[in-house]
């Protein structure tokens, strides 16, 4: 391979690996505007922490338990820590789209994605101690377990043989619906903050403090999935590349409208987080197909993700299940839709490949709802997972970290 190829390849794979890191500014940005004022410095510091630790967790272990080499195909283990192989600095490694240190880095920024999710739906009411170990387990091992079934060679990416099997192009099972099986029994087991549902069972709202805050994390975290599925191509081809960010970016807008108009016709007004979690909803929907489709197909299948955000919504307050950003709704729903519209759509649509979809769903959703249960529901007889009522009522950033958002912020009546 040419040498300037091989650079400009590598090049492409570090600014993507720039685009997921700053993925996690628009989840912060998004859960503390979705929230209340009294608890935004803990969902900072979650979100801080999530990153911090994920990268390093992928060092000790995660990334070889990803990629292990020749493994039974469910699981596998490389080694402690990271080393540069023979030819990881040559276009020898990986087809010569990049090397094993970038590799490595582009892979870790995906880890911390699937906690981050799991952040958002428990705020406002979780122990800070009991997600921080829950933290360390799910990234540590759940996450990359399951990555490795497929990107790593594993049992999901064989059983279709020689004509292909499942396929998750960038993470709507792989990446968003691991988390978002895992914000699930989260919020299960932790249950509804206070006066989530009223005496009647009905969903009351809880307004978030800062909707432009919001508004920016969403479009931020539109940005960062330009990396996020252009840097699942792997190299900077041109042709493959361009593609994945127009069905990205299409399927994004189409979402965006269609929650807005949904929403609008059953609730009569312009709901703009509504709209935002539509767009969402479209970029983790086209996240399993984005190298497969045309720019008509990522419209449809975007503007599915839009309506199932709308609907989904209602399912959870109607489950009496309390997700203060939309987070099982958007990673989950929608990254289960995501990863069938494979089979429905695109160059590989047919029966055959809506079975593949499924198993990969199906084991998926099994493996993380065992492990999660297992891993929450012990922190909850032991060390406890919700704060108390106390704590709840005069925010976590007072009670846990003893600092104030805005502490300067006051009414000037002079």
């Amino acid at each position: 391979m040419d040498a300037g190829l091989f650079t400009a390849n590598n090049v492409w794979m570090m600014v993507c690996t720039a685009l997921v890191f700053f993925m996690h500014t628009g989840f912060a940005f998004l859960e503390i505007g979705l929230t209340r004022q009294k608890n935004t410095i803990n969902i900072l510091f979650k979100n801080v922490f999530i990153i911090c630790v994920g990268i390093l967790l992928y060092y000790i272990g995660g990334f070889n338990l990803m990629y292990p080499g020749e493994f039974n195909g469910f699981l596998g283990f490389a080694g402690f820590g990271i080393s540069l192989p023979e030819g990881g600095l040559t276009p020898d490694y990986a087809d010569g789209g990049y090397t094993y240190w970038t590799d490595f880095l582009f892979q870790a920024m995906f880890a911390a994605t699937a906690a981050t999710i799991v952040s958002g739906a428990v705020a406002e009411r979780i122990k800070l101690g009991a997600f921080m170990i829950f933290v360390l387990v799910y990234v540590g091992l759940v996450y990359p377990i399951v990555g490795s079934w497929q990107w790593g060679g594993g049992f999901l990416s064989t059983i279709g043989g020689e004509n292909g099997g499942f396929h998750d192009f960038a993470g709507s099972t792989l990446v968003h619906s691991v988390g978002g099986w895992g914000a699930l029994v989260a919020i299960y087991l932790l249950g509804a903050r206070i006066g989530k549902f009223g005496t009647d069972g009905k969903a009351k709202a809880i307004p978030g403090h800062n909707i432009p805050l919001a508004a920016a994390g969403v479009l931020i975290l539109w940005l960062g999935w330009f990396g996020f599925n252009g840097g699942s191509v792997l190299s900077a081809d041109p042709g493959l590349t361009s593609l994945v960010l127009v069905t990205t970016s299409l399927a994004a807008a189409a979402g965006g409208v269609s929650a807005f108009v949904v929403s609008t016709l059953m609730y009569k007004n312009f709901d703009l987080t509504m709209f935002l979690n539509g767009i969402l909803g479209g970029l983790v929907g086209i996240t399993a197909g984005a190298d497969l489709m045309s720019p008509m197909e990522s419209i449809a299948i975007g503007l599915i993700a839009g309506a199932v955000i709308v609907f989904g919504v209602a399912l959870i307050d109607k489950l009496k299940l309390d997700d203060p950003v939309g987070a099982v709704t958007v990673h989950l729903i929608c990254g289960i839709w995501g990863t069938l519209a494979v089979g429905i759509f695109g160059d590989k649509a047919g029966i055959d490949q809506i079975l593949y979809q499924l198993a990969g769903i199906g084991a998926t959703g099994v493996f993380c709802l065992i492990t999660a249960f297992i891993i929450i529901y012990a922190l909850k007889a032991t060390i406890g997972i919700r704060v108390s009522k106390e704590e709840e009522l005069e925010g976590l950033d007072i009670h846990e970290h003893g600092m104030d958002s805005y502490a300067d912020f006051r009414m000037n009546d002079r």
